[in-house]
């Protein structure tokens, strides 16, 4: 998987390369969306960009714009903005998911694979260990013996999977697996929960919890 970096802080582009070749990752860099633009018409092989927002020449927004003319490529908006505003903004014009400044390298490269689907094994199943995941057949096994979950058990699992590494907070697990329209609460969430680790048995602990914000799903 081939990454653009575009960013005008040496360090950061730094950083990410440095994680994304641990990934196995190839990296391609550049400091403003004017040279971004360039590379892009360049390279047809490149699967995701992170862009910021603050940058000078071309700014992110705009650079963002320039490429959905062209491009249908994942972009992952990386900004020490952490306004709502800017946020709502990022998303209407098409990126693809972001991440505020500070952030964690390790997380960044979880989001680049959920973006891009990288984190599926194939597009029929999720395997781990003697865990599996049917998406065609709708079921979940373990040890070859499938266990009885919940339609919302079985969505809350998939969307854990989809998003593994990423913490995710209650209020996110009740939009996407509810709904905007759900009226419940926290505590929903944390019985769904209970219940899920009570049928997963001896992966109960791949669910861990994320105190003060929600849960995360991580492969042990």
């Amino acid at each position: 998987m081939k990454i653009l970096i575009v960013d005008d802080e040496k360090g950061i582009r730094e950083v990410i390369k440095e994680y994304s070749i641990n990934e196995g990752f190839s990296t391609l860099e550049s400091e403003n969306g004017i040279e971004a633009l360039a590379i892009l018409e360049k390279n047809t092989d490149i699967d995701v960009i992170i862009l910021d927002i603050m940058m000078p020449k071309m700014d992110g927004y705009t650079t963002l714009k320039e490429i959905r003319k062209n491009y249908d490529i994942p972009v992952i908006m990386l900004s020490a903005r952490a306004d709502e505003f800017d946020k709502l903004q990022s998303f209407d014009l098409g990126v693809d998911d972001y991440v505020t400044k500070p952030f964690s390298p390790k997380e960044l490269m979880a989001r680049i694979k959920v973006v891009t689907g990288r984190n599926k094994n194939n597009l029929d199943e999720y395997v781990y260990k003697n865990l599996k995941i049917n998406y065609l057949g709708h079921n979940v096994l373990i040890n070859n013996k499938e266990i009885k979950l919940t339609p919302k058990e079985y969505e809350m699992l998939v969307y854990f999977v989809q998003n593994k590494g990423i913490a995710l907070s209650r209020e996110t697990l009740l939009s996407k697996i509810w709904g905007y329209d759900f009226y419940g609460d926290d505590r929903t969430i944390d019985t769904h929960i209970k219940m899920l680790r009570n049928s997963l048995g001896e992966y109960r602990n791949l669910i861990t919890t994320v105190r003060g914000m929600g849960y995360k799903y991580e492969e042990k």
